[in-house]
């Protein structure tokens, strides 16, 4: 049989061949700017990679459940825990919700572990629960030592081996020093409690990772991937650093160590990042000579990014959550939370962690995301970015570990400082639209209302508060200074009414209403949208009649010379802004004195325009 390769009749074409190609297409236009993707991390994403991109990269060589572990600690699958974590008002009904989680098809829960401060009390937190039969992790607690303990004394009770029993403490020594402004008591009592919690562990509970470095809480502020990643590292490794001068073995440590990272909706970086992290947290390790290879093997719990969630157009978020767990899944973390699609205003109940466990299920069981070991091997695009991503996350490792650790950082506030500079730059790409919320800052659902929706103040830690000498990493999401002003829109019971003026060139005047009702849309306005209309005079006419407060003119820039005069001169007095869509620079003077207010176009900040007009209505 003759053994003919699969297009062998193509003949092979080379980059400068494309490059020719894709020159002769642009007609002039700049490559750099049109083509090459200059992300927030730093580094510039090019257009398209070939085979040749991935022959500097040493990793490559590497199989799975080998070091350095880019490929992930599997070679027959690519499972994960589908994990769930519950918070409730009630013991009773954080138990109700975990039995109906591991029953329809969860296998690891998490706790709020406050209220189950007695053994008694964690007995009621488990009942029915068989924990050699699943994970438990407690993810906020008074005292998570005496919490583990007590744990512990549960398990002993209901007969179960330790050593059946698997799981995690979400006790981080800065992650809390981040979120409250101060350690648990001082350092070197969070030090020694990580120290004791890990010892007692090695007896009690060999299979529980009872410390966690929480990169998630780097994501919630708003820093990019790379800061993400590499701050995360830092922490890992002063963590490792301090318990070892404190006499503990490294592996002692290590293979007790959880990261959890947020996951966005940058489907392909989210990819790289968790591969990334198990690249060079086996760089980072290897520095302490371990004498155990579970040492390299660090274990990634991925949980759904808070911070590009939405209260508006809620439903969102579950497009949201499905490709962040795909990224996730793909990239091999050990272990994804879902968080439910309204996480981020409300206590979640059985619809919403349903829907977050079934997206899980979904991709393993039908999508079959478990089979394939490392599923992005190769791929030309994913491989640069994970070398990208590890080689700039890398530079904030280094940067931290100059200024003495990461203990010392964020005691300077260095950390801190430098995730608010990209968050800042975030806020400003989302006031501006270059970045889009769905629902939010843009593409607005016109009849949707929010005010009855919010039933908590923030999705973040139940006992979080503010103190100490330490600055605070801000939680916050994306879209809450755009959700505010509409919030604001519908709790005063002012709803100013847009009208429409449509005038001319059809493309031009249907372009410049969408354009308008978006604008306006997002901040709860009431939009009057029309078909056109055969002279100013008419416009203004049925403007009058609608009893607008703002009229809109939406036409092209040629026609606006025929009919703003006119429109401003027959509204003047009679409503309280005219604004034109777009921005005809050469005549932006001369209608400003003819009458109008403001100019809305796609550089506009449309988060500090709309916040002038709500001063305009009065509504705060």
């Amino acid at each position: 049989m003759e053994d003919n390769k699969l297009f062998s009749e193509f003949p092979p074409i080379s980059t400068e061949k494309w490059e020719e190609v894709i020159t002769k297409d642009l007609k002039g236009a700049d490559y750099e700017k049109k083509l090459v993707w200059k992300t927030i991390e730093g580094f510039n994403v090019k257009p398209y990679y070939r085979a040749e991109d991935l022959e500097n990269l040493e990793y490559l060589d590497s199989n799975p459940n080998q070091a350095p572990y880019t490929r992930g600690k599997h070679v027959d699958n690519n499972t994960w825990d589908i994990r769930q974590d519950i918070k409730a008002d009630s013991l009773e009904e954080m138990n109700a919700l975990a039995l109906e989680a591991l029953n329809r098809g969860a296998d690891s829960i998490g706790f709020c572990a406050c209220k189950a401060d007695s053994v008694e009390k964690m007995q009621i937190l488990l009942k029915d629960i068989h924990v050699d039969a699943c994970k438990i992790n407690f993810t906020c607690s008074k005292n998570m030592l005496e919490t583990l303990k007590i744990f512990a004394e549960v398990v002993k009770a209901n007969g179960c081996n330790p050593e059946n029993v698997y799981g995690s403490c979400n006790y981080d020594i800065y992650g809390h020093a981040l979120l409250h402004g101060s350690y648990a008591g001082s350092e070197e009592e969070a030090y020694k409690m990580a120290k004791e919690m890990i010892e007692f562990a090695k007896v009690n509970l060999p299979n529980f990772r009872v410390l966690t470095v929480n990169g998630r809480h780097i994501h919630n502020a708003g820093s990019n991937i790379v800061q993400e990643l590499g701050f995360t590292l830092a922490a890992a490794n002063d963590l490792v650093a301090h318990l070892t001068d404190m006499g503990m073995d490294v592996c002692d440590v290590a293979k007790n160590l959880c990261f959890s990272f947020g996951t966005g909706s940058n489907y392909f970086m989210e990819i790289a990042k968790i591969r990334a992290a198990r690249m060079l947290w086996s760089k980072v390790i290897e520095q302490y000579n371990p004498t155990c290879e579970c040492c390299y093997k660090v274990f990634i719990n991925a949980t759904s990014s808070v911070w590009n969630k939405t209260i508006y157009d809620p439903y969102v978020n579950m497009l949201r959550t499905t490709t962040e767990t795909m990224s996730a899944a793909i990239a091999g973390a050990d272990s994804i939370t879902t968080n439910p699609f309204d996480y981020a205003f409300k206590e979640s109940d059985s619809f919403g962690y349903r829907i977050g466990r079934n997206q899980q299920l979904l991709l393993k069981e039908e999508s079959y995301m478990e089979k394939i070991v490392d599923p992005a091997a190769g791929s030309y695009y994913i491989e640069n970015l994970t070398d990208n991503i590890a080689q700039y996350a890398w530079q904030q490792f280094m940067a931290v570990e100059e200024k003495g650790g990461f203990a010392k950082a964020i005691r300077e506030g260095f950390v801190q400082d430098e995730v608010a500079k990209i968050a800042q730059k975030r806020d400003m790409d989302i006031a501006t639209r270059k970045t889009t919320i769905l629902g939010t800052n843009q593409y607005p659902n016109l009849i949707d209302s929010a005010k009855d929706r919010v039933q908590k103040a923030s999705p973040y830690c139940c006992c979080k508060c503010e103190q100490g000498d330490i600055k605070v990493l801000r939680q916050y999401r994306g879209s809450e200074a755009f959700e505010n002003l509409r919030l604001a829109t519908e709790k005063s019971g002012i709803r100013p009414k847009v009208f429409l003026l449509t005038y001319g060139n059809l493309a031009m005047r249907k372009a410049r209403s969408g354009f308008a009702t978006n604008f306006f849309g997002v901040a709860g306005y009431e939009i009057i949208d029309n078909a056109g209309f055969a002279t100013a005079e008419d416009g203004v006419k049925a403007a009058i009649e609608a009893k607008a407060d703002i009229v809109v003119l939406c036409s092209s820039d040629d026609e606006y010379a025929e009919i703003t005069e006119a429109a401003c001169k027959g509204l003047q007095g009679k409503v309280k802004s005219v604004v034109l869509a777009g921005y005809p620079k050469e005549m932006v003077e001369t209608y400003q004195g003819y009458g109008v207010n403001e100019f809305i176009h796609v550089k506009t900040n449309v988060l500090d325009c709309l916040t002038k007009f709500q001063k305009l209505f009065g509504i705060e």
